[in-house]
């Protein structure tokens, strides 16, 4: 089995069920009282949030590239970045490592494409919807990318920095949620990415009329494949 970096704290909420995450996959797989072999370097949200709302992203990925180093240093042999928006700086993380870094926009397309969908919505907070860096990702496997009215996407944005990242799980919220989700189904979407990591604490299989791919669900599977048998 090889070693998982994780760089986390963005939430530690959402950071918390990756570990759970991983350590269910091994023992679905490997059985017994296996469990992963994992690392997690979980940083100060507060500090990363501040480059985001600021517009230093090359500051974001200096700090997510040394905590990658400082992952392989102690034994990583992939780094996941625990985190859908973060990933807009993924390739400081990439040039600052040795070992695979598993990109969570690619499990997310391999399993729409395996669900053989052809359009998706997106929730994430804006960042991740409004800017390029995940959707034209998603796109380049051959899958159009939805997202919510801007009104919406405020709304959406909101609940996840000032609820869900704060471990508040609100009714009225997932009500809303709901209502965006169907509105993007009205509008085209077969299928939903549940991009933020947060997201899926709120909202689950059983809350829309089409599949959801919970995105940090699909990444850490594609982490503990990669671990036990590369990927195969």
């Amino acid at each position: 089995m090889k070693t998982i970096g994780l760089i986390g704290g963005m939430s530690w909420e959402s950071s918390a069920e990756y570990y759970r995450l991983l350590n269910e996959q091994v023992k679905q797989r490997l059985g017994g009282l296996h469990s992963a072999e994992c690392l997690m370097y979980s940083v100060d949200f507060e500090e990363i949030e501040r480059f985001q709302s600021e517009g230093k992203w090359d500051e974001a990925g200096e700090r997510l590239a040394d905590v990658a180093r400082s992952l392989e240093k102690g034994g990583a042999e992939l780094i996941v970045l625990c985190t859908n928006t973060m990933h807009k700086v993924v390739s400081s993380i990439e040039e600052a490592v040795s070992v695979p870094v598993l990109h969570i926009a690619d499990a997310t397309a391999k399993e729409i494409r395996a669900n053989h969908l052809s359009t998706v919505g997106l929730l994430g907070t804006k960042y991740t919807m409004e800017q390029d860096f995940y959707k034209e990702r998603i796109a380049e496997s051959g899958i159009d990318v939805l997202i919510p009215e801007a009104a919406e996407r405020d709304m959406i944005n909101e609940i996840i920095f000032d609820e869900l990242c704060l471990g508040k799980i609100n009714e009225s919220s997932k009500v809303k949620y709901k209502q965006a989700i169907q509105n993007l189904i009205d509008r085209g979407a077969q299928g939903i990415i549940i991009g933020c990591t947060e997201i899926g604490l709120l909202i689950h299989d059983e809350d829309a009329a089409v599949p959801l791919f919970d995105t940090a669900k699909l990444h850490a599977k594609a982490a503990v494949m990669e671990a036990l048998d590369n990927g195969k």
